[in-house]
């Protein structure tokens, strides 16, 4: 502990010293990067919120984000928790001087900014709050080594994340399992959902009900309220709630049945679908946004600290409550960020790796395929659950049906917004992506088709998501300690190099899509491809 009340000493005496030119220097482009990052994890995370309604094809895709965009911004101005875990809660940065703190968040950006355009350009999810955890530790670790680092938090951030993932995967698969073993492909049929229907839509309405509004809105006067009466309290009072919500939405639902018959028949499960993506994406604002925004507010907090003639701006920075207004328009950032052409690939790619049709346009190393086809060969061959590959009216692949659309979006957003509420920023990317593979496994779509390909694909981004924990750290660490010693001209050199990397990572992912292409043609066709006699 001396040391640490050594370091936050020098802090406030070194912390009016720092030239004005470079915390100048430091807010501009750190506004810039906050702009720019914030797009980049929309771009990235946009699969997370629309794969299911889009990949069901119960919604174009641009429509799926218009109709996702209107729950990111109203997530996003809920993010506070959220975001005061990324801001100081992996570090401590009242350990800092001043220079040191704008080094480190500024560092993050420059690093996360690459990253995640490297990774959307693939079409591969990476999980936006792994990497900001991880820059964060990198960089802080550079400046200040083992002291900075909230080691405790850091641990029960990362297990969070580890726990996400199990619950959503584990959730995914039983959901899965009962409600197809319930429906089969049978989801439009009237007498079906007549017997079913309203059980598995009110659960999962009760259940979504639930976790939004009594642990991702927990500050609202009215969930506070609520949550002070009777019916809350004694050991049984969350569950009596859901009960009672599970209840009414049933019986609503059956009475829709039962009065519009086939037409609400036909639109019970895609009606769910798009709720659940309007709620996954309030989970996503309000979680994800501390990917992207933590570090830009930082630095503003810092700079007006220090504006102000604060002698310990740090300290002072750290304390600052962040305006909803300032998280509502980065959510529109994010919304943005969604409509973008690397977005696409990224959606399409998370889409079709969780796939029921036969063959998909997807990638993966060859040595990744031939593990995936030894575990294949390995499991015991049953029928498959899915339903057979249809196309949609517009002759689109339907890649999943409505009723597991539901399930994947219901899943993830219950998970999501309940670490929300703890405070702890995991990944949407991991939850959706383990939500997508289990409900896959759960309907056994690794029977047919591209089965090892698929495969092969889920254990290519596993790893590549341990792959971008160790380039965050590493980088943010480096570029870190260039920006310290060289001040401006380091972060001019750190930001021509993230450009540099940017032109040629376009140009090889361009490359690596038409390469796909052809791959996936020469499958589908391979009488086309053959080479001719003599």
């Amino acid at each position: 502990m001396l040391f640490a009340e050594v370091t936050t000493t020098t802090a406030a005496v070194l912390g009016g010293t720092v030239p004005p030119y470079f915390v100048w220097s430091v807010l501009v482009i750190a506004v810039g990067m906050l702009i720019w990052d914030t797009i980049e994890v929309g771009r990235n995370d946009a699969a997370n919120l629309i794969n299911a309604v889009f990949g069901a094809r119960i919604l174009t895709r641009r429509n799926a984000i218009r109709v996702a965009g209107v729950g990111v911004v109203l997530g996003a101005v809920m993010a506070s928790s959220v975001i005061d875990t990324a801001r100081k809660g992996i570090f401590d940065p009242t350990m800092l001087t001043l220079e040191q703190a704008l080094c480190v968040y500024l560092a993050v950006y420059i690093v996360d900014t690459i990253l995640l355009y490297g990774y959307s350009a693939f079409g591969m999810p990476v999980s936006t709050t792994a990497t900001l955890v991880f820059e964060l530790l990198g960089a802080s670790f550079a400046i200040q080594y083992f002291d900075i680092v909230h080691w405790d938090k850091c641990a029960k951030v990362i297990w969070a994340i580890v726990m996400s993932i199990v619950m959503a995967g584990i959730m995914a698969f039983f959901v899965q399992r009962i409600v197809r073993g319930a429906i089969r492909d049978r989801t439009a049929n009237l007498s079906v959902l007549l017997a079913h229907g309203g059980w598995i839509g009110g659960g999962m309405l009760a259940g979504l009900c639930y976790f939004l509004l009594t642990k991702g809105m927990k500050h609202l006067e009215f969930v506070k309220y609520l949550k002070e009466s009777e019916l809350f309290r004694g050991p049984y009072g969350a569950m009596v709630i859901v009960l009672i919500l599970w209840a009414v939405f049933a019986v609503l639902i059956h009475m829709l049945l039962v009065v519009f018959g086939k037409r609400m028949a036909r639109q019970l499960f895609p009606a769910l679908a798009i709720l659940g993506t309007i709620a996954m994406a309030f989970a996503f604002g309000q979680n994800d946004l501390a990917n992207c925004a933590s570090p830009g507010i930082a630095v503003i907090t810092l700079f007006w600290a220090w504006f102000q003639g604060n002698a310990d701006a740090v300290t002072v920075a750290t304390e600052v409550e962040v305006h909803t207004a300032l998280l509502g328009v980065c959510g529109i950032l994010l919304f943005l960020g969604m409509m973008t052409k690397n977005a696409q690939r990224v959606t399409a790619a998370a889409v079709r790796a969780g796939s029921m049709g036969d063959h998909v346009k997807l990638w993966a190393p060859a040595l990744f395929v031939r593990a995936a086809q030894w575990i294949l060969d390995r499991q015991r061959r049953s029928s498959t659950l899915a339903p057979r590959p249809a196309l949609s009216p517009r002759g689109k692949m339907m890649h999943y049906d409505s009723l597991r659309a539901c399930v994947i979006m219901y899943v993830s957003a219950s998970v999501i917004a309940t670490a929300s509420s703890l405070g702890y920023p995991v990944s949407t990317t991991y939850v959706a992506f383990s939500a997508i593979m289990a409900t896959g496994i759960g309907d056994r779509i690794f029977q047919r088709g591209d089965s090892a390909l698929k495969l092969g694909r889920f254990l290519w981004v596993v790893f590549c998501w341990f792959a971008a924990a160790a380039i965050a750290s590493v980088s943010a660490g480096i570029v870190c300690r260039l920006i310290y010693h060289l001040s401006v001209p380091g972060i001019l050199l750190g930001i021509g190099a993230n450009l540099v990397i940017r032109r040629y990572v376009k140009k090889r992912s361009d490359e690596h899509e038409q390469h796909v292409r052809e791959a996936t043609e020469e499958r589908m066709h391979p009488e086309e491809y053959a080479p001719e006699d003599g």
